[in-house]
């Protein structure tokens, strides 16, 4: 089923690449690029990936003043078909024809997960206002993309659950709504600040997350920095916690550039590493 994904995701990329290239470059006034491509596949395909989805007690619940979702990358123990959509966004072709369209230049896949892979989240759960971290887990090549692909079907805006794009100082964002089989491709750099806005209703907003990265700084010089939390900005004592805590996580990044937690990979097979 895998080859089948990745042809309807080249041939929906290829076929509308002019429209979604000037969207991606259109300045919409904040420092983060993306564009929206939806019908990304056919309904009757999109709808089985979330027939499959497992249920939260086969998923990782990550529970902080930073974030509320479920999460897993333990792909192999879930339906097939997670794994051929999630692992279809790494395929060569896919990666060549967004990089094309994106204009990023020597682009690579994640096929570790680093940072990907599938979320559930259900009735209050939300992630606030953050920037990526900005390297892959071997801290070599640049976070240069990121890509959202949404399955749950008729999913309202209304819902949230949504992608929130941010401005630089965190004050003002556009609001992306969750829908069905939409594509989100969003640059990420030290500017480009994105949450998820707090999910309303009892239905579960599913998402396939990907990551590619390129040994060239998106920012267009050096910097380095660990997952940077910040709150939403009613949330003014909140803002002061989430501060204090990415800048002690930065400074402990700085004394090992590695980190001091295990890294959360993908191995294939159910082989996962936990992190702490």
């Amino acid at each position: 089923m895998r080859e089948e994904i990745v042809n309807f995701i080249v041939e929906r990329l290829e076929n509308g690449a002019d429209e979604i290239r000037a969207d991606f470059l259109t300045d919409k006034g904040i420092k983060t690029r993306f564009a929206t491509i939806d019908n990304l596949l056919p309904e009757d395909v999109a709808r089985q990936f979330f027939v499959v989805f497992p249920p939260f007690s086969e998923m990782r619940l990550l529970d902080s003043f930073r974030e509320k979702k479920y999460t897993s990358k333990t792909l192999d123990k879930f339906n097939s078909l997670i794994s051929d959509i999630t692992f279809a966004f790494q395929d060569e072709r896919v990666i060549d024809v967004v990089s094309k369209i994106t204009g990023f230049e020597n682009v690579e896949g994640d096929p570790h997960l680093y940072a990907g892979g599938i979320s559930a989240m259900t009735k209050g759960h939300f992630l606030n206002p953050h920037l990526d971290n900005s390297h892959d887990y071997e801290q070599k090549n640049y976070r240069v993309l990121n890509l959202l692909y949404y399955i749950s079907p008729d999913w309202k805006t209304e819902n949230g659950g949504n992608l929130e794009l941010w401005n630089e100082d965190v004050t003002e964002s556009i609001e992306i709504p969750s829908l069905f089989n939409r594509l989100v491709l969003m640059s990420t750099n030290d500017k480009s600040w994105h949450s998820v806005n707090e999910v309303k209703v009892d239905g579960v907003r599913c998402c396939i997350s990907n990551y590619y990265f390129s040994p060239h700084s998106p920012n267009g010089y050096e910097t380095t920095h660990v997952t940077y939390f910040q709150a939403r900005p009613e949330q003014t004592v909140r803002r002061l916690l989430t501060k204090a805590d990415s800048d002690l996580r930065t400074f402990l990044r700085k004394v090992k550039k590695k980190g001091f937690s295990k890294k959360d990979l993908y191995q294939g097979e159910d082989k996962v590493k936990s992190e702490e």
